[in-house]
C-alpha cells in the first residue's frame, strides 16, 4: 500500500492532463505526481493492482534534484525504476531544465514539469510547447505566476490561444510613454477570462503545515562612511574602476553591508547555538568570508565545524557531524530538494527575488521534518540598499536595481 496524506489524494482526483498541480514548498508534489502518473496507467495505491502498458516517463526537474536522485526515492515505492531490472517494460527518464531541447521529439510519453521554468519565450518554453504538443504532461510548482504573462505558456499549451499575439490582443495593455526604449506592460484587460483559464488548469494542494516557522531579522552595523564614498564617487574600490552601470553600484554597496565584521559574528553565534545550520548566500565573496569563518576555530569558540557546500563548483551532500554548515549559493540551490537534518536556516543576505526566498525557505519546511519549530533568521542593515529590498520583498516584489538608483 502506497502512502499518502489525504490533500495529496483530493489532489489526484482533480488532476488532468496540462494540469499544474500548485502546492507549498514541502507539500509532496513529487510524490503526488508519481501517484498520478501510476493511477492514470491502471495503478492501484491501495497495491491490488499495477500498471498496464505505462508510458514512457520523463521528468524535468532541477539539475541539483537530478544529482541527488531525489526522483529516484520518490518513484521507488510504485516500482518505478530507472535502472535495470525494472517491474515494467517503459523507459524512464530524469534530466535538468538545461537538457530539455534533447526531448523535443519525444511522443506518446508522459512528462513531469518539476518547477514552474516556462516563463517567457525562449529555447525552454519553445522546447516545452514542442513537448506539450504531443504528450501528456503535467506540471508541479509552489509558485506558478506573480503576473498573467507568467501563465502565457501553459496557456498556449493547453490550446487557450492561438498564439503569444492572439493572447496580448485580448489581454495585455502596453504604455508606450516610458522611459523605456520598448513598450512597457501597464496591465491587463479581460482578466475575469484569464482568471477562470487559470483555475482551469490551477489545482492546489490543501496543505496545512504542522511547523511553526520563526522569523527573525538581525540587524548590523556597516561602514557608512565607505558606503557613502562608493555611492558619491561611482568607483569600484574592489576592481579599482569606474562604476558602469546600475547593478553594479548595487552590488558594490551591498559589498560593504555584506562584509561586516558583526554580520559574520553574529552569524556564528546562530550556529554554535543550533549546531546545525544551513546558510544561504549571493556573492562569492560572501562565501570566501563564510568559509573563513567556520575554519578559524578561535572565531568558533573552539567548536570544529565540518563546512560543506552548494554551488556552481562544490555539489557535497549534507554534513551527519554534530557541527556543521551547510552553504548553498541561491541560484544553485533554492529550489528542488530538502534538508531535514536542521531545524535552522540563515539568509547571509538578502536575494532579490521574493520567488527565490520563499523556495530557498522551504528547503527545511517539508512535511516530513522530525521538527515543530524552524528557525528563519535574516541577517540585514539599515542601509538605504538593504531597507529598499526588505520593503520590496515585503511586498512580494522583486528588488529593481535600476528603479533604486534613480
Amino acid at each position: 500500500m502506497i502512502e499518502l496524506y489525504d490533500y495529496q489524494k483530493e489532489a489526484i482526483k482533480k488532476m488532468k492532463n496540462g494540469c499544474i498541480l500548485c502546492g507549498d514548498t514541502g507539500s509532496g508534489k513529487s510524490r503526488t505526481a508519481a501517484a498520478y502518473y501510476y493511477q492514470l496507467y491502471g495503478g492501484d495505491l491501495d497495491g491490488h493492482a499495477l500498471m498496464k502498458d505505462p508510458a514512457d516517463l520523463y521528468i524535468i526537474t532541477t539539475a541539483r534534484k537530478r544529482d541527488t536522485m531525489e526522483w529516484e526515492r520518490e518513484l521507488a515505492p510504485f516500482l518505478i525504476f530507472t535502472h535495470d531490472g525494472k517491474q515494467y517494460d517503459h523507459n524512464v527518464v530524469i534530466d535538468s531544465w538545461n537538457n530539455i531541447k534533447k526531448y523535443r521529439e519525444v511522443k506518446d510519453g508522459f512528462f513531469i514539469f518539476d518547477e514552474q521554468r516556462v516563463v517567457g519565450t525562449g529555447v525552454w518554453t519553445k522546447s516545452f510547447l514542442r513537448i506539450a504538443k504531443h504528450n501528456r504532461w503535467i506540471l508541479l510548482s509552489a509558485t506558478p505566476g506573480d503576473t498573467w504573462m507568467d501563465y502565457l505558456a501553459v496557456f498556449l499549451a493547453n490550446g487557450f490561444y492561438s498564439g503569444i499575439t492572439d493572447f496580448k490582443q485580448q489581454h495585455v495593455v502596453y504604455n508606450y510613454g516610458s522611459r523605456a526604449p520598448y513598450p512597457v506592460i501597464s496591465g491587463y484587460r479581460n482578466e475575469r477570462k484569464l482568471r477562470f483559464l487559470r483555475d482551469r488548469i490551477l489545482v492546489p494542494m490543501d496543505f496545512h503545515r504542522e511547523t511553526i516557522s520563526h522569523h527573525e531579522e538581525i540587524v548590523t552595523d556597516y561602514d557608512r562612511m565607505f558606503y557613502k564614498n562608493v555611492q558619491r564617487n561611482r568607483w569600484n574600490y574592489w576592481k579599482d574602476r569606474p562604476i558602469e552601470t546600475a547593478s553594479e553600484l548595487c552590488q558594490c554597496l551591498r559589498r560593504v553591508c555584506n562584509s561586516s565584521y558583526e554580520r559574520e559574528q553574529e552569524v556564528i553565534g546562530i550556529a554554535i547555538d543550533h549546531k546545525r545550520v544551513l546558510i544561504f548566500y549571493n556573492y562569492d565573496y560572501e562565501l570566501e568570508i563564510l568559509r573563513d569563518a567556520f575554519s578559524n576555530k578561535e572565531c568558533t569558540d573552539g567548536i570544529c565545524f565540518e563546512v560543506a557546500e552548494w554551488n556552481g563548483h562544490h555539489h557535497d551532500t549534507i554534513p551527519e557531524s554534530e557541527y556543521w554548515v551547510y552553504l548553498v549559493q541561491y541560484t544553485a540551490g533554492c529550489e528542488g530538494w530538502n534538508c531535514i537534518e536542521t531545524d535552522t536556516m540563515i539568509f547571509y543576505s538578502q536575494n532579490y527575488s521574493y520567488r527565490v526566498m520563499k523556495q530557498a525557505s522551504g528547503r527545511i519546511d517539508r512535511a516530513n521534518t522530525p521538527f515543530k519549530d524552524l528557525y528563519f533568521y535574516h541577517m540585514k542593515s539599515r542601509s538605504p540598499i538593504d531597507i529598499a529590498i526588505t520593503d520590496a520583498l515585503k511586498k512580494k516584489k522583486n528588488f529593481n536595481e535600476s528603479a533604486f538608483v534613480r
